[in-house]
């Protein structure tokens, strides 16, 4: 009885875990109806442009009200649009530092329609667009967003922070249960930092200048491990849940050893290739796949539990995919001109700790149990569908956001 419940407590865990990532945020944008958009834009040297795309359905309360409103289309001096410009703004305050941006409302422009649409079709998923001005304060503290809580806003949100003259663009994502962003620093390029912050992911710690090439190819060389490490752990939730979803199909040392192998000489490739700009895929199709091959490999645990080749080919595939979603996470990382693959290097071994350390963890917890009669009915089998459910959430998501964002910048 006690093996029993202990059993069903790992497996329960397991559950837990999956759910747990696939909530996580920034790992798939949950939510992507009707993503809200803030726009803060540095115009002239003493006024920001702040432009609010907003799904307005939630805000006026009811379908109806939201109907008659966007037919409406009112002018931008009429006193109920400006009284509902400034319930946006105070369910978006935007702040910098401690003091809060006090906006000045400009412009409307109203969710549009088909002639034949109706209240049942159009009373959410259509975003409305606010334009406002702003001095810009003398502070040069960051900037963010702070959402009250029950905030009538749609999320996924997303924080954007533009100064041409400085060839400065960062955008900071909200998802659903996060209530502030984090700051944009909009006053300066993003940062080199010394190395042990940049490693460490913390700009905030250190005032020197992080030139790779000024250190020591060990020191480099060690910088660069602790950094793949980190985009795995705790960085990498989709890619957590792939080497996860490995495990399962197998726990023994062959199967495990056999597709982690060939799924690092498939990531390391593609992301040699990407790096040098030989060959390259827009986040659009990358991030649905990685999504995919999630689901894949979870589902296949289930139908189709061996190792042979199609399975190899499978994670090879798959690694590939991985690699260009790497080099599209370190496009803003410097690397070294001198020792560039050693940098690279370090970088994918980075990796592969910390693909073994994730694969150490599951040892740990559920390697006493791998030779059961029942540990695959009862814990590979519901592991692998819970990661392949995940995966299939998270491609869906991903695949409409792009849609989604592509469409407004068309």
């Amino acid at each position: 009885m006690t093996r029993r419940l202990w059993t069903r407590g790992l497996l329960a865990l397991v559950m837990l875990c999956a759910a747990l990532l696939a909530l996580a945020p920034g790992a798939a944008l949950a939510h992507v109806d009707s993503p809200t958009l803030i726009l803060v834009r540095e115009d002239s040297p003493d006024a920001f442009s702040v432009k609010i795309d907003v799904d307005l359905s939630l805000i006026l309360g009811s379908s109806a009200e939201y109907y008659a409103f966007v037919r409406r289309n009112p002018a931008n001096d009429d006193k109920a649009l400006r009284a509902l410009a400034v319930r946006v703004q105070d369910q978006l305050p935007i702040f910098v530092g401690s003091r809060r941006l006090a906006l000045d409302f400009k412009s409307f422009k109203g969710a549009s329609w088909a002639e034949n649409e109706d209240v049942d079709t159009t009373s959410a998923g259509k975003r409305s667009t606010f334009l406002y001005t702003a001095a810009i304060p003398r502070s040069t503290d960051p900037m963010r967003v702070e959402v009250p809580v029950a905030a009538p806003i749609e999320f996924p949100i997303a924080f954007t922070a533009q100064v041409p003259a400085k060839d400065i663009s960062i955008t900071r994502w909200l998802v659903t249960g996060m209530r502030e962003s984090d700051g944009l620093d909009w006053v300066n390029k993003p940062r080199d930092t010394a190395a042990t912050d940049f490693a460490r992911g913390d700009p905030s710690r250190s005032d020197q200048l992080f030139d790779p090439d000024a250190l020591s190819w060990w020191n480099m060389f060690r910088v660069y491990i602790q950094l793949g490490f980190r985009h795995i752990v705790p960085e990498g939730t989709d890619h957590i849940l792939f080497v996860i979803g490995l495990y399962f199909l197998g726990a023994s040392w062959r199967y495990i050893l056999s597709q982690t192998t060939i799924f690092t000489v498939a990531h390391a490739t593609t992301l040699f290739l990407s790096t040098y700009g030989i060959f390259r895929l827009p986040p659009q199709y990358v991030e649905p796949l990685i999504a995919l091959s999630i689901a894949v490999i979870g589902f296949e645990n289930i139908f189709r539990p061996r190792l042979g080749a199609v399975r190899l080919g499978a994670v090879f595939v798959f690694g590939l995919i991985h690699g260009l979603g790497f080099a599209a996470s370190l496009s803003d990382v410097p690397f070294p001109k001198n020792d560039f693959i050693m940098a690279l290097l370090g970088f994918n071994i980075g990796v592969d700790i910390g693909q073994l350390a994730i694969i150490l963890v599951l040892f740990v917890l559920l390697g006493w149990a791998r030779n059961k009669p029942w540990y695959r009915a009862r814990l590979a089998i519901p592991a692998s569908l819970a990661i392949g459910s995940v995966g299939l959430i998270w491609a869906v998501e991903r695949i409409v956001l792009y849609q989604r964002l592509l469409g407004l910048d068309g």
